[in-house]
């Protein structure tokens, strides 16, 4: 899985796999927009204002959970 972030549209998208096939953006509502393909597979969802729906805390990490393992790795990034 792979996130990315535009800072000058304010727009993250979430790679969940690669795409390998012809996929269909399906607009979920004005904030969020899911490429899936004919099998429905999800290739990967798109968050527009994304500061504001990432909570982005004022500090501006990211905090990813690995509940398995107990971890809770700590990411800056420029939101």
């Amino acid at each position: 899985m792979k996130v990315t972030y535009d800072p000058r549209y304010n727009v993250a998208y979430i790679y969940l796999q690669e795409k390998t096939a012809q996929v269909k953006t399906i607009q979920v509502s004005d904030r969020m927009n899911v490429d899936i393909s004919p099998d429905g597979t999800i290739y990967g969802i798109e968050l527009v204002n994304a500061r504001q729906q990432a909570g982005a805390d004022s500090q501006g990490k990211l905090i990813v959970v690995n509940e398995a393992l107990g971890e809770y790795p700590e990411i800056k990034v420029a939101l």
